[in-house]
């Protein structure tokens, strides 16, 4: 069991205070682009930093804490935020979602869909969602699958910090692979709205 003082000290080291950077992506194997599916090619394809703009999002499909299945293919039509968050409920992660929520009037008329990832239980996503009021979509990634495929690190259960928009057309539109919390919902929301 994790204490909150370790947790907490993890955390912060890998970027949930607003001046850190993230770590470098490190070599991982076994990528997948499905939760707890086997390794599919072209999720194992995408090494750690080989996500394009302008290049096809790596596919997955998962179901968020909500119910709700998130597939990039099966979203096309509609730009979609993944955003990789270390844990729920702490300081950085919770004014980051709180962000996006405090933004959502703005973000609801794109149609996006934004979807928060983290190694977090889906029922720690419920609590965090129903305590914090967050309108959209959190989803549980325990082996690292999805950010494995998008070049996010994970360093013992905690990802990087970092945000992908992808297009409406399906194909990388921004990456982020630093994150300021404070400003984060207003830079997503121009990326999504141009």
């Amino acid at each position: 069991m994790r204490t909150p003082l370790l947790a907490c000290g993890l955390v912060v080291a890998l970027g949930c205070s607003r001046d850190s950077t993230p770590p470098p992506p490190t070599a991982t194997t076994g990528g997948s682009s499905a939760v707890g599916a086997a390794p599919a090619p072209a999720a194992t394809a995408k090494a750690a930093g080989a996500l394009e703009v302008g290049k096809p999002a790596p596919d997955f499909t998962t179901t968020a804490h909500d119910g709700a299945m998130i597939s990039p293919s099966a979203l096309k039509g509609r730009p979609i935020v993944l955003y990789f968050y270390p844990r729920d409920e702490t300081p950085g992660c919770t004014k980051q979602a709180c962000a996006f929520r405090d933004a959502w009037k703005d973000f609801e008329p794109t149609k996006v869909v934004l979807v928060g990832v983290s190694t977090d239980t889906n029922e720690s996503h419920k609590k965090f969602a129903e305590r914090r009021s967050l309108p959209f979509h959190l989803v549980s990634d325990p082996e690292g699958a999805i950010a494995d495929a998008y070049g996010v690190p994970n360093n013992g259960g905690f990802f990087a910090r970092q945000t992908i928009v992808i297009g409406a057309d399906g194909n990388v539109k921004k990456i982020y692979r630093s994150v300021d919390v404070s400003r984060h919902a207003a830079e997503v929301l121009a990326d999504v709205k141009s």
